[in-house]
């Protein structure tokens, strides 16, 4: 979610940018009914989920550890992240001016809130990252080693790795402020977001663009790893199906082959990686832009927000594809229709 902000250096004497999301006041109050929405479907969409995988012991297993966790990352981007920039907008709209403390990065003032957002909403986005890449494990072994399955994936280790996925994404998060004090914080008119920035006026230090490259680089590691690990777990999956039909023809059976719930739940895990690849792009393509020297400020816009809706799809996603989390949500959602259906 926040991988690499804005590397450009805004004069602070200047007015805010007019963008295609804030020039009338028409698009100004879609926009701020678009955060609102969004902030209401990630948190019931996370809530769900969450309610789902910790009240039903189906579900805690190694696999809805991490989905838990994951879900978790995105609900603190609807607590924390969004709501910021409504309050920033709806301020902007009732004052015709915004707060005080925008017009500032996070080293120009004492206390600015961009100091606590911006870190969350990068830990959260590398979180999301990791935890997918550690879903694409866990089925890549339980597709490619279903006889291992149970003895390399516990709940134990997953745990650990949970927990250390969370440690790692925060302290990456926050290397930028650390160790270069050439970078800062502010909340961003482009995006509409907080996000990192030179906190001087002046050339582009080498050292600040090295640390920021540190974000991208590991995102892009990752992410591109996973798509290569669901190309091959996919891959075996076709195999294993053209397996089960000849086993059917002939009436042999083998444990050897990954169980039907396991292929199911790596083809949901694939549709996870497709969606958070496709949230990411514009992302990754503004990066590119900012090194060529190009601000995109409407297009920055939409990229960071685009990613930011990532944060409420993973529930739909389950709904679609997990039979069994969907009963589970619907009863969830709706227990006066399931005791009606009873009597």
């Amino acid at each position: 979610m926040i991988e690499t902000s804005t590397l450009s250096m805004l004069d602070r004497t200047e007015p805010a940018q007019c963008t295609v999301c804030c020039c009338t006041l028409v698009n100004k109050i879609l926009m701020v009914l678009f955060m609102v929405l969004l902030t209401f479907a990630t948190l019931i969409g996370n809530l769900v989920t969450l309610a789902v995988m910790v009240g039903n012991k189906h579900f805690h297993t190694p696999q809805g550890y991490l989905k838990a966790s994951l879900a978790v990352a995105d609900l603190a981007v609807g607590i924390f992240v969004v709501p910021l920039s409504i309050y920033v907008e709806v301020y902007l709209m009732v004052a015709e001016s915004a707060p005080e403390w925008t017009s500032y990065n996070s080293q120009s003032v004492r206390f600015h809130p961009c100091n606590i957002i911006g870190p969350i909403f990068a830990g959260c986005t590398l979180v999301s990252i990791t935890t997918i890449f550690l879903l694409t494990i866990e089925r890549s072994i339980a597709v490619l080693r279903p006889l291992h399955k149970d003895s390399v994936i516990t709940r134990k280790r997953t745990t650990i790795l949970i927990f250390l996925s969370w440690v790692g994404s925060f302290l990456l998060a926050v290397c930028p402020l650390v160790f270069s004090s050439e970078i800062a914080l502010e909340y961003n008119s482009c995006s509409r977001m907080c996000n990192y920035a030179l906190g001087t006026i002046g050339e582009f230090p080498s050292q600040a663009w090295n640390i920021l490259l540190l974000f991208p680089a590991f995102d892009f590691t990752l992410l591109g790893g996973t798509v290569v690990i669901n190309i091959i777990s996919l891959s075996s999956i076709r195999q294993h199906s053209k397996h089960r039909k000849t086993l059917a023809e002939t009436e042999i059976h083998t444990t050897s082959n990954p169980t039907f719930s396991d292929i199911k739940a790596a083809k949901t895990i694939g549709t996870l990686t497709v969606a958070f690849t496709a949230s990411f792009t514009p992302i990754a393509v503004f990066v590119v832009g900012n090194v060529l020297g190009n601000e995109w400020c409407n297009f920055s816009f939409f990229a960071f927000w685009i990613l930011a809706t990532n944060s409420c799809w993973n529930v739909i996603i389950y709904s679609v594809r997990d039979q069994k989390f969907r009963l589970r949500a619907h009863k969830l959602l709706m227990p006066h229709r399931q005791n009606t259906t009873k009597t």
